[in-house]
């Protein structure tokens, strides 16, 4: 009796810690809407939020530029140029960076995704002029030396080898993104191709940087135990001066219409098989519909957003056909992305097997309607693991800076919360039902071969 009344009470107790979930976020947006932002003639936006809480700050500098805005033949230059940057201008040579941001007790580092490039530190509030001073030098003031040049390619050459190259399952995953898209900037990876990194010149970086790196075309998101005021006329003072230059308006490369299913096979030396699919959605960016991406948000959770998610209570724990199952989207691409499903099959399992799981899966949902239940259960994690992002001052800038430089602008990333709260189970249902088709669809398998070494004499022979 004990236990079915407290099966009787799971669905309301998931409610009440959902309204719970909501109103202590709220109180958190309410204190964080603080955001000030500022652009400085130059074109230069500075965006500030204060977050008292401990005397760091974390200062970021957003470019608008990724692997998705190059061509054939330079694909890799966004991330080589962002290894460049760390090798000197004519006031702070190669290595000083890093030195100058070190002793003065801060952590440095930079990332270059499909649609951007940033650079941050994490430094004692009173040291952020360190920062603006290295970042406003060598935004307009790179030297690209040859000899450092050269050591650097190889690097990015060597880091794509055992990232990807060594890698069977991270290699499929390139090959299938290359074969998702067709046009679209993510055919590429954002390593670059292995030929492009070996015939990349150093004018190729000078170009990349002379046409990318200006104030006119980057953000600053600084958060932390400032004063936006302050934080304002330090931006003036150190990046005020630097001229903006023209940025070229590039061109739409958006990805055409997909009429029919795609799949490749990767036959490789790996001792797992592997299966990846995707299909064509839009993203904030490119949505006719603006619940829509929140709706696909909410799908991938209720497929895969942890033990209690489908995939994980159906096929891993319960069918055991897999060994491993997930779900995935990212609402905040610049442009057209892919909602993806993979997994590895469990020993005994194929590849193909895996799959007609996965679909069936989809297929529940497109036929039956999620129950209040489980639709309270996935807001309430999609909303604390909101709440849980705010302990990071870094993340907190990350949300702003990806937001911002992808064109949703951080004002809309704001309302996430009150967006997935307004999400029903019949639109999950919708999106499914108009997204989910065979025609957008691409599937790649990772079917594995044993290497040469491991097979017996008579195998070898």
């Amino acid at each position: 009796m004990i236990i079915n009344s407290i099966k009787a009470f799971a669905p309301k107790l998931i409610s009440i810690y959902l309204c719970i979930f909501i109103l202590f976020i709220q109180t958190i947006q309410a204190k964080s809407s603080n955001i000030t932002e500022n652009t400085l003639k130059n074109g230069l936006k500075v965006i500030v939020k204060p977050d008292h809480r401990a005397p760091v700050v974390i200062s970021q500098v957003w470019y608008k530029v990724g692997s998705s805005y190059e061509n054939g033949g330079t694909t890799g230059v966004s991330h080589v140029l962002e290894h460049m940057m760390f090798k000197g201008t004519t006031k702070y040579p190669t290595g000083e960076f890093n030195k100058i941001i070190s002793r003065n007790g801060g952590e440095d580092n930079a990332f270059t995704s499909k649609d951007y490039t940033a650079y941050y530190q994490k430094l004692e509030k009173s040291r952020l002029k360190v920062s603006f001073e290295l970042e406003a030098d060598r935004m307009r003031g790179l030297l690209l030396p040859q000899k450092e040049f050269e050591k650097e390619v190889m690097v990015v050459m060597e880091e794509r080898r055992w990232r990807t190259d060594d890698k069977p399952q991270s290699l499929t995953y390139e090959q299938f993104q290359a074969t998702a898209f067709d046009n679209s900037g993510y055919h590429n990876p954002i390593i670059g191709w292995m030929d492009d990194l070996k015939n990349m010149t150093v004018d190729d970086l000078s170009q990349w940087y002379k046409r990318y790196y200006a104030p006119n075309n980057a953000t600053i998101v600084v958060v932390g135990d400032v004063n936006p005021k302050e934080v304002f006329a330090l931006a003036e003072h150190y990046f005020g001066d630097l001229k903006p230059f023209e940025i070229a308006t590039i061109k739409p490369r958006v990805e055409r219409e997909q009429k029919g299913s795609k799949r490749i096979e990767m036959t490789l030396e790996a001792k797992l098989p592997y299966l990846v699919m995707g299909y064509k959605v839009p993203v904030i960016n490119t949505a006719d519909i603006k619940w829509e991406p929140y709706a696909l948000d909410l799908l991938a959770g209720i497929l895969d957003g942890g033990d209690s998610a489908r995939f994980s209570k159906r096929l891993v724990k319960g069918s055991k056909i897999a060994s491993s199952a997930g779900a995935s989207y990212s609402m905040n691409s610049r442009v057209q992305d892919l909602f993806l499903l993979d997994g590895i099959p469990s020993k005994g399992t194929t590849n193909k097997q895996l799959e007609t799981a996965l679909l069936k899966q989809l297929e529940d949902i497109k036929k039956n309607l999620i129950t209040d239940e489980e639709l309270n259960r996935v807001k309430a994690q999609v909303i604390s693991s909101a709440v849980y992002e705010q302990d990071s001052m870094f993340y907190q800038a990350m949300k702003i800076g990806i937001a911002e430089t992808v064109g949703i602008g951080w004002q809309q990333e704001n309302q996430y919360v009150q967006h997935i709260k307004n999400i029903t189970a019949q639109q999950i249902q919708q999106v499914a039902q108009k997204y989910m088709i065979e025609k957008t669809l691409t599937i790649a398998t990772l079917d594995p071969i044993k290497n040469s070494l491991e097979q017996s004499p008579e195998q070898v022979q």
